[in-house]
């Protein structure tokens, strides 16, 4: 699941706080909430204060399994980095976890708003396949997966090699072509 700096700064930001804000609603100083977005001053209390003061409240899931916002944020480093595959591996990896679980696991996993990847088609990507892989199943789909930042205007792909051809619409998973990102199906069979 997710660490905690990831849990505080995604529950900061699915409530639009500023760590200023957050500080105040959690009577923490603002350095403390700083801090602990970082990885660092990551007590249970002070955790379990802060996502308080964002109106979030931490559960335990028997699953040691990364989620979404986990998923994203090693995307984010990956593509920062350069390395595209990487990225793409750890968007695979959350479709194995996605498809590993069952049930209310399966939707803790999407359940918790990823920060951007700071790349438009990739943070589409994130939300197509979570919707995909709870609604195969039935799950409710949790809020940020049809928020209007995780849709493309123009259908693209996720480039990341140059030589892939271009799925066409009738291979790609509905989720995906909604959300305008052209990616094979056959991509995220587990093999």
């Amino acid at each position: 699941m997710a660490n905690a700096s990831t849990l505080v700064r995604a529950a900061r930001k699915s409530r639009h706080l500023t760590q200023e804000q957050l500080a105040s609603r959690s009577s923490i100083d603002q350095g403390s909430v700083s801090r602990s977005e970082r990885g660092r001053d990551a007590s249970f209390d002070t955790i379990d204060r802060l996502l308080a003061g964002a109106g979030h409240r931490l559960y335990s899931a028997p699953t040691r399994r990364d989620d979404a916002a986990t998923a994203a944020t090693e995307i984010r480093h990956q593509l920062a980095a350069g390395d595209k595959d990487r990225a793409l591996r750890a968007l695979l990896q959350l479709n194995d976890n996605l498809v590993a679980e069952h049930g209310l696991i399966r939707g803790v996993l999407g359940l918790a708003e990823p920060e951007s990847t700071r790349d438009p088609a990739w943070d589409a990507a994130l939300a197509a396949l979570v919707a995909w892989r709870l609604s195969d199943e039935g799950i409710p789909l949790p809020q940020w997966v049809d928020l209007p930042n995780r849709f493309l205007s123009k259908h693209r792909n996720l480039d990341v090699d140059p030589a892939d051809p271009v799925a066409p619409l009738a291979e790609v998973p509905a989720e995906f072509a909604k959300r305008g990102v052209l990616a094979w199906r056959d991509t995220f069979e587990s093999v």
